[in-house]
């Protein structure tokens, strides 16, 4: 379903990114002073979401890629509580798991694992920020140790 959205996403963008383009070259070829800056800024700001864009495909990727090798190794968390309709942690338990991942994660900083798992529950704990911080983090510690 993500990767629909990411598709969607994607279309949407190449199409603002045809319009504004014309909208550029119009404002652009006025020669008026402040209809070429709005020109000129027509054409950065879609760059600009190209390159956002872009750099979340790969953190997705990556994600997923390490996502899966985790799991095929038996290695992603168990859920050790019970989870709210949402799939979430209940509140109650969830800074306990958190600070044990979190210590396990310190404890090994080369480890690209212990730094997903840490993102996983994060995320199952409702702390998308944190989560996305960490998996990030197994991304780069992966990177480094091929």
């Amino acid at each position: 379903m993500a990767r629909i959205g990411v598709a969607l996403m994607g279309v949407c963008l190449i199409l603002y990114f045809v319009v504004a383009g014309q909208q550029a070259f119009l404002y652009i070829s006025t020669g008026e002073p402040i209809a070429i800056v709005m020109g000129a800024a027509l054409i950065v700001l879609p760059l600009i979401g190209v390159w956002a864009l872009v750099r979340e495909i790969q953190f997705g990727i990556s994600a997923d890629r390490l996502g899966r090798r985790l799991d095929a190794e038996g290695g992603m968390p168990e859920a050790e509580t019970e989870l709210t309709p949402s799939g979430k942690i209940g509140k109650e338990d969830a800074e306990g798991i958190v600070a044990r991942y979190r210590t396990a994660a310190e404890d090994a900083p080369d480890d690209w694992r212990a730094q997903y798992r840490l993102g996983v529950v994060l995320d199952a704990a409702g702390r998308r920020k944190d989560a996305r911080a960490g998996i990030r983090e197994a991304i780069r510690v992966e990177k480094q140790t091929r």
